[in-house]
């Protein structure tokens, strides 16, 4: 059985399509930038929990600005 897309995951890629014209770092700082001003923590929180589990349906940009949003550890 297919499971769907989180909400997330796909808010999160349609914002990365609109940067795909930018230089890959400059793309990645401005998703971070464009998720930690509009989306709440349980959004960010789920976002970052699916970087670590399903990377595969993320655009690299999210991922990488996923790098940028992320507490360090």
């Amino acid at each position: 059985m297919a499971h769907s897309m989180s909400p997330q995951v796909r808010m999160a890629n349609e914002i990365a399509v609109q940067f795909h014209h930018r230089p890959a770092d400059e793309a990645a700082a401005a998703i971070a930038n464009h998720i930690r001003k509009f989306w709440d923590p349980r959004m960010k929180a789920d976002l970052l929990a699916r970087v670590q589990s399903d990377a595969a349906s993320l655009d690299p940009l999210v991922i990488a600005a996923a790098r940028q949003i992320a507490p360090p550890q």
